[in-house]
């Protein structure tokens, strides 16, 4: 029987995208319950949630963040409301494919307890188009780079959005980076605790910052900061 999936969705200011990637995972043909939470959207995201709870689909829950307290916070939020066996995160801005996590479900169902989508394994790599070698390409090199060279690992994509694991792998790990140093202090918090990072080549359609990209520079900086100090404190 195919584990049951919690889709963990913080979303702010993706107006845009926001009921089409909503949408898309509900679509999934696997048994799932998905919990967004609005992270104190200032545009028209919260009208959007509240006009699809109307619908009252029993898979769909919505949380409302009184404000902005970053991606991590949003997570940990919405982890509190998961009931399902696994759980994975997903992003509210149409960058990643869902349909992916057939597959990376599938490998937790073999006996992974966590498994992260890449986008720059040498599969993944024939799947996508990067586009142009920006400052986002370089800070996805180099935070895989960075964590190999700490932890002793052979991780391809250290910084991607889709990390499944195990509800009962995550609530193990003391989170506490509320912004997108999230990503990198749940990775060495697994690594330090004897977890094995599973891979599995997923489809991503990368968007600039003219199209809402919000991740940049100074949160890839604050990632090499997090992976540096999480190889030596918890």
């Amino acid at each position: 029987m195919t584990p049951r999936l919690s889709v963990l969705m913080p979303v702010y200011n993706e107006e845009a995208t926001v009921e089409r990637i909503i949408a898309a995972v509900l679509a999934l043909p696997i048994p799932l319950e998905l919990i967004v939470v609005d992270d104190g959207s200032t545009d028209d995201t919260r009208r959007r949630l509240q006009a699809l709870e109307t619908a009252h689909d029993p898979h769909l829950k919505i949380v409302y963040a009184p404000q902005n307290a970053g991606k991590g916070a949003a997570i940990r939020l919405a982890l509190a409301q998961a009931t399902g066996d696994v759980v994975v995160i997903q992003d509210a801005d149409c960058e990643y494919d869902p349909r992916d996590f057939v597959p990376m479900l599938a490998r937790i169902d073999s006996g992974a307890a966590i498994v992260y989508g890449t986008r720059l394994s040498r599969t993944a790599s024939r799947l996508n188009d990067e586009g142009p070698r920006d400052k986002f390409y370089y800070a996805r090199r180099l935070l895989p780079w960075l964590t190999n060279l700490l932890f002793g690992t052979q991780i391809t994509d250290e910084a991607t959005c889709y990390k499944m694991f195990r509800r009962s792998a995550l609530e193990s790990i003391p989170l506490r980076c509320a912004k997108f140093d999230f990503c990198p202090e749940v990775t060495a918090k697994a690594i330090k605790r004897g977890y094995k990072i599973y891979e599995l080549p997923i489809h991503y359609h990368p968007r600039t910052e003219a199209q809402g990209k919000k991740i940049g520079w100074r949160d890839a900086v604050d990632a090499a900061w997090a992976l540096l100090k999480f190889r030596f404190l918890d």
